[in-house]
């Protein structure tokens, strides 16, 4: 038997971010789930506590309002505004098997 330490054991930061990662990959659509759990597994690695927040009030808010930002369909509200939009913008992390 491993010695793996239990969701309760594991740190506040750490919690959050397999939170986040589950929230993030099971949105209710493939193409939300592709495109949300896609960003999280691509950038995640990178993220501190602020960008977590970030993520966090993003997948609060309605898939297709997430996804019509990152497709630039609709205006980015003020607080999703910056580098991370920018980035899942970019949808160069997608990749969709076949």
């Amino acid at each position: 038997m491993t010695d793996m330490p239990t969701f309760e054991a594991r740190p506040e930061f750490e919690q959050r971010m397999a939170r986040a990662k589950f929230r993030a990959w099971h949105r209710g659509t493939r193409e939300a789930d592709y495109m949300i759990g896609g960003f999280f597994d691509r950038y995640s690695a990178e993220w501190d506590v602020p960008t977590l927040e970030w993520f966090e009030d993003l997948l609060a808010e309605d898939d297709v309002d997430v996804m019509a930002w990152a497709l630039k369909t609709a205006p980015v509200p003020e607080k999703f505004k910056g580098e991370q939009i920018e980035k899942m913008q970019a949808l160069d992390y997608v990749d969709i098997p076949r």
